[in-house]
């Protein structure tokens, strides 16, 4: 199974509602698409959101990298070589890492539609179904509080509030849905590197004062400030989670090495695919460090990618794959499906991919 074509393309999908973080403002969700074409006739699935605020990587940068820098290694290789094939896309370029993903997560389908296996399954087949939280954006407290009693309705168990860049509208947000959500509603926040390390312990330690239990706190400073992520992790009771710090292999090892955090977000798109992913959940299990797998906002092609990751591996112990149950339309035949917060995993060979409606061609590599 050769590689003769690789196919670029996108799709824009509106979604429910704004997505606000103390990052950005997002109203719709737009993909990088590929299509990695065997002689065989298979077709590889592999997707790439830009998110510039966090990968540093826009949907110019994104194509231009595999179009002109990374695509062109590969065409040529079997799908079997996997060990130069991801050698190949690691080494084209520094950085990038949406691009590489977008390649690898198409290399990964094709592996699994040869061993004619669902890819969670290729990757460990710890679990076919697993609880996803759902994202409840930054706003005014009483609309997140009503947000927040929605998506109960809807059947979500877990809610990951977004937070940050105002410590005491913060606490007003958390008290008002917990007010709105009682106590039996599972709480994370997403803090998006929105505060200062002081200023976060004692946020922190307001919440736990009042009792408002939150699992966890995710990325409470900037990324950068390995040091403040430890002295948050060091000076509260609550679990602290490293995402924008955990970017890639080196950085999560340097995470763990100073037990910065209690917990690391494993994206693909900061780890530049699935094959480093794996890296990274071996590293923290070797280290007894739980993981979730998260995601950016993006289609349910790259959801359904994570999502096999997450079904795959002990470690993942939880999930933010909610991406997908965002969008107002899904033109993703195929994939995952979700039963309120639930994600059940396909069982069709690879991601389970068969169509891309309204994928809007750009070019190609041969």
């Amino acid at each position: 199974m050769k590689i003769i074509k690789i196919e670029i393309g996108k799709v824009k999908i509106p979604l429910k509602k704004p997505f606000i973080t103390a990052l950005r403002h997002v109203d719709f969700a737009e993909d990088i698409i590929i299509k990695i074409i065997t002689d065989t006739g298979n077709v590889g699935y592999g997707n790439a959101p830009p998110t510039a605020v966090i990968t540093g990587d826009s949907q110019d940068s994104i194509i231009s990298a595999i179009q002109n820098v990374i695509a062109p290694q590969l065409i040529g290789l079997d799908i079997w070589e996997t060990e130069e094939i991801f050698q190949r896309i690691d080494k084209s370029m520094l950085h990038n890492s949406s691009a590489k993903a977008c390649l690898d997560i198409a290399v990964y389908d094709l592996l699994g539609q040869m061993c004619n296996l669902p890819l969670y399954k290729l990757l460990g087949g710890y679990r076919h179904s697993f609880k996803s939280d759902l994202t409840i954006s930054l706003r005014e407290p009483s609309i997140m509080a009503q947000d927040a009693r929605e998506a109960v309705n809807n059947g979500y168990t877990d809610l990951k509030l977004k937070v940050g860049g105002n410590a005491k509208l913060d606490f007003e947000r958390v008290k008002a849905i917990r007010e709105a959500v009682g106590d039996k509603i599972n709480i994370r926040l997403d803090a998006n590197q929105g505060w200062k390390p002081k200023e976060a312990v004692r946020l922190i330690r307001q919440f736990e004062d009042k009792g408002l239990n939150i699992e966890l706190i995710e990325q409470p400073v900037i990324a950068h400030d390995m040091s403040g992520l430890k002295f948050v992790t060091d000076n509260v009771d609550t679990l602290i989670m490293a995402d924008e710090a955990a970017f890639g292999t080196y950085e999560v090892f340097q995470l763990l090495s100073n037990r910065a955090c209690d917990l690391i977000n494993i994206k693909l798109m900061k780890a530049g695919g699935i094959h480093n992913a794996l890296k990274i959940a071996d590293m923290a299990s070797t280290c007894g460090v739980e993981c979730m797998m998260g995601c950016m906002l993006e289609s349910k092609l790259g959801i359904t990618a994570s999502a096999s990751l997450a079904g795959a591996k002990s470690i993942i112990t939880r999930a933010d794959l909610d991406a997908a149950d965002l969008l107002a339309e899904d033109p993703i035949k195929g994939g995952i499906s979700y039963n309120k917060n639930t994600i059940l995993l396909n069982e069709q060979a690879g991601l389970g991919i068969s169509e891309i409606q309204n994928w809007q061609f750009i070019t190609e590599i041969k």
